[in-house]
Parts: C-alpha cells; sequence; structure tokens
C-alpha cells in the first residue's frame, strides 16, 4: 500500500488514476470479438464462451421455474428474514423519487413532466467471487417500482450449471421472471443484441469487471443505453485523527474484497491516524479470509496525508469516489463541500456495507471518476421524462407575441404562422 505525503495539487490526477487502467487497449479489442462472436452466432456461442470462462455447460440459458422454486428452499429462513428487510428498504427510498411536475408558467399555459417506464430493461448480475444477490434487489426493486414491462436478469452459473440460491430467490422476491445463465461481455452482448432465448433490451443495468463495463461501453454507442460505466469498485474514507482506526481498516478491507481490481483511498490530515492504519489493516487482514486477494487490492490502494480539511475536500471532488466515507468530528460540514460522488457515508456509523445492502440507497455507482458526471441507479433510471403541454386561448394570448418574435428573428416563418393564425383567431371571436 502507497503512502503518500503532502502531493501537490499538480499530482493529484495521478494520484487518482484507477488500477488496470493501462491495459484498457487489450481488454477493448477482446470484447470487441466477444460481441461479434455473440452477434453472428446466437446461444451457441454465448454456451461456449461460459464453457471457456466458467467452465459451465448449461442445457438451457434460460432458468426455470422448477430451478427457482428449488432455490428458495435452499435459502435460510434468516437470510430470507435480511433479504426481505433490505427490499423494504430500497423500495421505500425509490417509490419516495416518484414525481410528476404540473406548472402553470403563464396565464393559460399548463406544463406537465410525467415519468414514462422504460419498456425492456436488462439487469447485469456479476458472479465470480460473492453472490452478488444484493445487486438483484438494487436492479429490480426500482425497475418494478417504474413500471417496466419487460425485465431480463442476467448472471453466470457456477460449474455446475446452476445460478446460487439466493441470486434467484432475491430476483424472485423483487419481481423478476426471465433470468438467463450468462455472464460478462457475452452476456451483454446478448441482452444488446438479442440471441434466439434473452430478449434484446432498450437498457442495460449493473456493475461488473472490466470486460463487462468496456461491453457496456460498446454496445451503448447503438441502439442500447446503459446505466453507467460501472467498473472495478471504490471507496476513498475522509478521516481525522478522532476516527476509530479500526472502523477505517474495516472500510478498507470491506472494499478490498470485492475484488484484485478494487481500490481503496484514504485522505487525511492527520498523520497520526496515517500511521495507525497500517498496523491495523494488518491486525484486521490476520482473522479474515480472501486474504491472497486482499492484498492485491491493497497493492494498488494508497494513503494520502494533506496539510488541511480544505485539501482533503479538493482531492477527493478531484478523485470522484464511487464510495466516500466521511469519518471526521465534522462530517456533515464536510459533506456540504462534496461535488463529485456516487454515495456518501457520513459519520463513523455509516460504513459503506449498510448502503451495500439494507439502508434503502442503492449501490449500483459510477466508478473510474464517472461520478463527476453520473449519478447512481435510481428511479428515474428506469424511466423517461416526457413533457406535456396544453394552451387555452389565454395561454395564446398569454406569451403568443413572444413566440412569434423569437421566431420570427430565427427565420422560421413557418413557426411564426403557427402562432399568428391562432392570435388571430381570437380576435375574430
Amino acid at each position: 500500500m502507497e503512502i503518500i505525503k503532502y502531493p501537490s495539487a499538480d499530482k493529484w490526477q495521478q494520484l487518482s488514476q484507477r488500477a488496470l487502467a493501462d491495459k484498457a487497449s487489450e481488454v477493448k479489442a477482446i470484447v470487441a470479438d466477444i460481441i461479434a462472436n455473440v452477434v453472428k452466432g446466437g446461444d451457441a456461442a454465448i454456451k461456449e464462451y461460459e464453457q471457456r470462462f466458467t467452465g459451465a455447460s448449461p442445457d438451457s440459458l434460460a432458468v426455470s421455474d422448477q430451478e427457482i422454486a428449488e432455490a428458495s428452499m435452499l435459502v435460510s429462513d434468516e437470510l430470507k428474514e435480511a433479504i426481505e428487510t433490505a427490499r423494504k428498504n430500497i423500495e421505500a427510498f425509490h417509490k419516495a423519487q416518484a414525481t410528476e411536475v404540473e406548472v402553470i408558467t403563464a396565464p393559460g399555459v399548463k406544463c406537465i413532466q410525467r415519468q414514462v417506464p422504460i419498456t425492456k430493461v436488462g439487469l447485469y448480475v456479476p458472479g465470480g467471487n460473492s453472490p452478488l444477490f444484493s445487486t438483484v434487489l438494487m436492479l429490480a426493486v426500482p425497475a418494478v417500482i417504474a413500471g417496466c414491462e419487460e425485465i431480463i436478469l442476467c448472471t453466470p452459473a457456477g460449474k455446475d450449471g446452476k445460478i446460487h440460491p439466493a441470486i434467484l430467490y432475491a430476483a424472485s422476491v423483487a419481481g423478476v421472471k426471465q433470468i438467463f445463465k450468462t455472464g460478462g461481455a457475452q452476456a451483454i452482448a446478448a441482452m444488446a443484441y438479442g440471441t434466439e432465448t434473452i430478449p434484446a433490451v432498450y437498457k442495460i443495468f449493473g456493475p461488473g469487471n472490466r470486460f463487462v463495463t468496456e461491453a457496456k461501453r460498446q454496445v451503448s454507442e447503438g441502439n442500447v443505453a446503459i446505466d453507467m460505466p460501472a467498473g472495478p469498485s471504490e471507496v476513498l474514507v475522509i478521516a481525522d485523527e478522532n476516527a476509530d482506526a479500526s472502523f477505517v481498516a474495516s472500510d478498507f478491507l470491506s472494499q478490498a474484497e470485492h475484488g484484485p481490481d478494487s481500490q481503496s483511498i484514504l485522505v487525511t490530515a492527520s498523520e497520526k491516524l496515517l500511521e495507525q492504519l497500517p498496523i491495523e489493516i494488518e491486525r484486521l487482514l490476520n482473522v479474515l479470509p480472501r486474504r491472497e486477494m486482499m492484498e492485491k487490492s491493497l497493492s494498488h490502494s494508497r494513503m494520502i496525508l494533506l496539510h488541511n480539511d480544505d485539501e482533503v475536500m479538493d482531492f477527493s471532488n478531484c478523485y470522484a469516489p464511487e464510495h466516500l466515507i466521511i469519518n471526521h468530528s465534522d462530517a456533515w460540514g464536510l459533506a456540504a463541500k462534496v461535488k463529485n460522488a456516487g454515495s456518501v457515508f457520513v459519520g463513523p456509523y455509516s460504513p459503506e456495507s449498510a448502503g451495500d445492502y439494507a439502508s434503502g440507497t442503492n449501490h449500483t455507482l459510477p466508478t473510474s471518476g464517472y461520478a463527476r458526471t453520473y449519478s447512481g441507479v435510481n428511479l428515474d433510471s428506469f424511466t423517461k421524462k416526457i413533457t406535456f403541454q396544453e394552451l387555452t386561448p389565454q395561454g395564446i394570448a398569454s406569451i403568443g407575441r413572444a413566440v412569434e418574435v423569437m421566431a420570427e428573428n430565427e427565420d422560421l416563418h413557418a413557426h411564426k404562422m403557427a402562432m399568428t393564425l391562432r392570435l388571430k383567431s381570437l380576435e375574430q371571436n
């Protein structure tokens, strides 16, 4: 783990580089080849990639009702209760985001904005190191609330050809009825272009590794939209001398166990904490599994010492983290200065894991600095905003002359005519 003390501002951009960015061209070529093969080969290409990458040889890519029923019996009551707690909180937070705007902008002029669901959406849930049934809830619950008519879910099966039962159970609880056994770039290609079994969708959601992220980027250049670029996970922790070092260390390690490409960053003005943290990380590593993988993540993680809290916040906004934890005696004061972040965890008792699972906020968030321009997944992500307007005769009288003048000055005379005819009709009446 790299320790950097008092870097000058002209070095911050370099320090904000994510892991494995140097392999982008190699990943791009591999993904392009996978997409082309799926477009050409359909289901057969999908099955070939599943065999190559996961060792699975599914007879059918579609998950059957029987498999879903069997999965439910394999999930413990305790986990079912936890999943339901998370589902309710996610549902409550996302239902509150539903809005319809209706405004009288001028006498006789009514303008409305309505949320209309995207008809067909595809949800991607990664496999790999962990069965991310929480991601199923994060994507499916708002999709159902939004009213999307067709919701499909793709997730890789294990070598035995089966999907983890908790993923299938969470999908069932959330209301997803079409589930397919495929992952990686091939799953993104299938949802973008369709195969004999997997229907094409209008928008693709979900996190993934660099291959999934690149696949989403490439297919988004066609007719399918994506939620955001969401690659390897990351956290930036802001902490001061009052922070419990074990809390900060546990936040570092919870991020590190996402995968070897994950990155954890500490930004602090406390040299004392900077000295304590490596010791505390090593102590906690000794009681956790997956040490080897977490050490790979920690190898490209950083601890950065800056002069004061203003520099700390400026660096954080430069880095634009997916997850931002503010474990600081003036946490809300610093939170008010956040400009770029996917999701913010305020105070010592707000670990990232709360948002990852059950607080209610969405954990599908922009990574790799995209928090400068993208929001995390929310109800709006599954809808389009359509505007409506209705003008009465009073409305024509209110804004008609302004429309005529603006149209004439843009040299758009038919536009002016459309309003002029209506104004004259009022004079005749």
